[in-house]
């Protein structure tokens, strides 16, 4: 087999997604990919991952790691509010990009991104890995094939915050203590500025239903919009609970989606799309990413023999959905082919957050 030219990357952002994740899979991509540089803003988090990476070079800001010219394309994986900044910093220094969700903050800075990568020669991805996975592509193939036929379907995203199940692991991430309380202050400044810009308020509930859109639900709303193409309409909406749960109605025509979004402190991922016909119900699962080499699976309902019904689970293939999403942003990248998780895509799920945003009671 002729060995592959592995792609140089950079690593912008060195916090709990890129230590859990992001990093121990691009270890086992070692085929495709080669981690050359690292950056964080926390000297001492950079130091921590740096010691395990010890052929990348350390960088003590973004624009001089964009510099280097020992990386081909950067991993963004630092504060949401900076996302836009960064990419559009990577794109003008002709670097390929995967952004981890949300892309952006609001449609500003959407448009912005998008008219920079249009002259641009480089590949940006946004990072919504679940629609990587291979069951969620093979429901997609089959709710196509009947999709005149739906009659009800359902998006489930409810999961325990993330630390409870990183601390059952006993894993020990490197976490930014050397940073003074200016700096993310600083931080809560722009990203009250930012959600002001997208929603026209800054009161504490609503904003936190904002964030809660383009954090865990933009997998949702983005798997959603794959599936079952954009809706007609929002028939309802609302955040309880100080903007930690939210649900919605969403009109498809001939059936309605129901929207169902929030994080408890149940240590347990319970996040499915399900789709109905008459004859037939497809349903995907997703298991937590902090476990890895958890695929997500196809469920697959229909009837069997003369009033029985038959269950069929399966998984086409024991890999992750971020190892599958790298190994897609390889192919985008060698291939020039443009991600389906592009910035234009990535951009319809802040117009659908936006909007469910100006439903809510």
């Amino acid at each position: 087999m002729t060995a592959v030219e592995r792609l140089r990357l950079g690593v912008i952002g060195c916090g709990e997604v890129a230590q859990a994740i992001h990093l121990p899979t691009l270890r086992e991509l070692e085929h495709l990919f080669e981690v050359t540089a690292l950056y964080d803003m926390s000297a001492s988090v950079l130091e921590a991952v740096g010691a395990h990476w010890s052929g990348a070079r350390r960088f003590a800001d973004h624009r001089q790691l964009l510099a280097y010219g020992g990386v081909d394309a950067v991993l963004i994986a630092n504060h949401s509010v900076d996302h836009a900044v960064t990419t559009l910093d990577a794109i003008a220094a002709g670097k390929h990009v995967l952004v981890e969700k949300p892309m952006c903050l609001n449609l500003h800075e959407a448009d912005r991104l998008i008219a920079a990568a249009e002259t641009a020669r480089c590949t940006v991805q946004v990072g919504f890995m679940r629609r990587y996975a291979p069951a969620f592509i093979e429901a997609v193939a089959r709710v196509a094939a009947w999709s005149k036929s739906i009659t009800l379907a359902r998006v489930h995203d409810l999961i325990g915050m993330n630390a409870l199940l990183i601390g059952s692991l006993g894993a020990q991430l490197a976490r930014r203590t050397d940073m003074p309380p200016s700096i993310a202050e600083r931080t809560r400044a722009r990203m009250s500025a930012a959600i002001e810009l997208a929603i026209g308020s800054v009161l504490p509930d609503r904003a936190n239903a904002y964030q809660l859109l383009l954090a865990l639900g933009s997998h949702d709303l983005s798997a959603m919009r794959e599936l079952l193409g954009p809706p007609r309409s929002i028939l309802y909406a609302r955040q309880d609970h100080g903007g930690r749960i939210i649900t919605a109605a969403l009109d498809y025509g001939t059936y309605v989606c129901q929207l169902e979004l929030g994080v408890d402190t149940l240590p347990r991922y319970e996040t499915y799309l399900q789709v109905h016909s008459e004859s037939e119900v497809i349903r995907v699962d997703y298991d937590t990413p902090y476990i890895r080499h958890l695929p997500a699976k196809l469920q697959i309902t229909n009837l069997h023999g003369g009033a029985g019904i038959a269950h069929l689970t399966s998984f086409p293939s024991r890999r992750d959905a971020f190892s599958l999403q790298w190994q897609a942003f390889y192919e985008n990248v060698r291939q020039h082919r443009q991600p389906k998780t592009s910035l234009a895509d990535g951009r319809q799920d802040l117009v659908l957050a936006r909007d469910l945003l100006g439903q809510m009671t």
